[in-house]
């Protein structure tokens, strides 16, 4: 794992990367580290498949979903005895969500979730996401191609989830030359919604949990 803040904070902000990229690449380094302060820790953890790539040094397709939720069952584990938040990058905060009711986490954040494939809008990965319980921060750009603004705007979701959108953004949040903003204006308005979202939970040190709970 990287940790990024102090072990003294009173929450713990546990992410996981997406696809292709690992937990030390240019957006999850950007992200943890504008995250993380006095009153947030972050941690980052890599799923086996990305693991094992740093070891052969070649590219491999992800871990099966049971493979999956199992790396995250075992590094939230870790922080047991900490109140504890999830979150990640697209496959990260995908996987996050299908196991942050059971977990019982404080929140979840999820960046650029994969609502359905690319150019198929009909293959919705969104049915937990209608019922799910756990406070919840999504961060999307208005031109993902997993999920743009109009298109999520129609789906049926939870009332727990929260939806900020980064303009002009792609699945990186990077915006094209033509918008007048970059993709660092993006990532630090996303940090800053992250850290307000988290700010305005209810204080973990209460132990406070899901409302339902």
């Amino acid at each position: 794992m990287i940790f990024d803040g102090s072990p003294a904070a009173p929450l713990v902000l546990l992410l996981a990367h997406g696809v292709g990229a690992p937990m030390d690449s240019p957006f999850m380094e950007a992200f943890a580290r504008g995250i993380a302060g006095p009153g947030v820790q972050v941690a980052r953890f890599e799923f086996p498949y990305m693991a094992l790539r740093r070891v052969t040094d070649a590219r491999r397709p992800p871990d099966r979903e049971t493979v999956l939720l199992s790396a995250w069952r075992e590094a939230a584990a870790a922080f047991a005895a900490r109140p504890l938040a999830l979150g990640g990058k697209s496959l990260g905060g995908r996987m996050a969500s299908m196991v942050a009711d059971e977990l019982h986490v404080l929140a979840l954040v999820c960046m650029g979730y994969p609502f359905h494939p690319p150019g198929r809008p009909d293959r919705p990965r969104t049915a937990h996401l209608e019922t799910i319980r756990t406070p919840t921060l999504v961060l999307q750009g208005t031109r993902d191609p997993f999920g743009r603004k109009d298109e999520v705007e129609a789906y049926r979701l939870s009332p727990a989830i929260r939806l900020h959108w980064l303009a002009d953004g792609d699945h990186d949040f990077r915006p094209p030359a033509a918008s007048g903003r970059t993709r660092e204006e993006n990532w630090r308005e996303g940090v800053a919604a992250v850290r307000a979202f988290l700010a305005g939970l209810s204080d973990p040190l209460s132990g406070a949990q899901n409302p339902e709970d």
